[in-house]
């Protein structure tokens, strides 16, 4: 039964937001972890709450396409300004940006990509896939190091870092995302290619068709993972610095987990082994 609302902030009690229960210790990555300056851990936060609250609206399994977006709208509307109650995340993240100095686009570019996922379920191509991660997944990226006031010369190399952790999780949940939302990140093209279809991922195992289609995929994610060498050397605040060199060890580690691992098989995930390589390696490179 589909949950429909024609005012989204009475459904939701006043606010729009839907918990998942999902925090940042469920992502791949640290989240304004201690190497981040003390002062702007809470900033980093409020970010995130935006973000994963917004996250948590797109792939919600019952809402409806409308409401979602209706949602959606509502924290941008927040955000900007233009209401002052409906999404609490929001409201917390306009302080912030308020007090930081930090452009709002970096968190309403991330509500593009939620509204997009409301409603596109394929992606024809590869260059499509990266055309949704411009906006599910850079934006992040380029909040984070405009809070710390870095040159926008560490784009390109923050961009390619974004979108290859982007396609990794899409990788890792593709069973998960097909099942639950019938949508499929996987490029339609190269399904195509090897005589398959989105519903590919039903499988209990990944057939040599589909591990071909997952090993394309993750070729294409090693070019962005070199894309994204540079970028600690761009980061002038040494925590950050640090804290993306940690990062990319910790995508490339992931990268080498799915290229010999099931992930229809099997949740492919990192180990505490992995962080503690990737810490070493952040370390390593950037105060070596």
């Amino acid at each position: 039964m589909s949950v429909t609302a024609t005012n989204p902030t009475q459904a939701a009690g006043g606010d729009v937001e839907l918990a998942s229960g999902k925090d940042k210790g469920d992502e791949n990555f640290p989240v304004g972890s201690w190497l981040i300056r003390r002062d702007l851990r809470r900033h980093v936060h409020a970010y995130y709450a935006f973000a994963r609250n917004a996250d948590d609206i797109a792939d919600h399994p019952t809402l409806t396409p409308d409401d979602k977006i209706a949602r959606l709208d509502v924290m941008e509307a927040v955000l900007t300004g233009a209401a002052d109650h409906g999404s609490t995340s929001a409201l917390r993240l306009r302080a912030s940006l308020a007090e930081t100095g930090v452009d709002p686009v970096h968190a309403t570019e991330l509500l593009i990509a939620f509204r997009q996922d409301a409603t596109k379920r394929r992606y024809a191509t590869w260059a499509e896939l990266m055309h949704y991660c411009r906006y599910s997944a850079a934006p992040v990226g380029r909040y984070v190091l405009a809070l710390h006031g870095e040159n926008t010369a560490s784009w390109p190399a923050s961009d390619a870092l974004c979108a290859s952790l982007q396609v990794l999780n899409h990788i890792q949940d593709c069973a998960k995302d097909f099942a639950e939302l019938d949508r499929s990140y996987l490029p339609d093209d190269w399904l195509t290619r090897e005589g398959l279809t989105a519903a590919a991922v039903t499988d209990p195992a990944t057939s040599p068709a589909l591990r071909r289609v997952f090993d394309a995929m993750l070729a294409a994610t090693a070019d962005l993972n070199r894309a994204a060498t540079p970028l600690p050397g761009h980061v002038r605040a040494r925590g950050l610095r640090v804290e993306t060199a940690i990062i990319l060890a910790l995508a490339r580690r992931l990268h080498a987990r799915l290229s010999r691992q099931d992930p229809l098989a099997m949740r492919v995930k990192l180990r505490p082994a992995d962080a503690a390589a990737a810490l070493l390696a952040g370390l390593t490179r950037t105060l070596g």
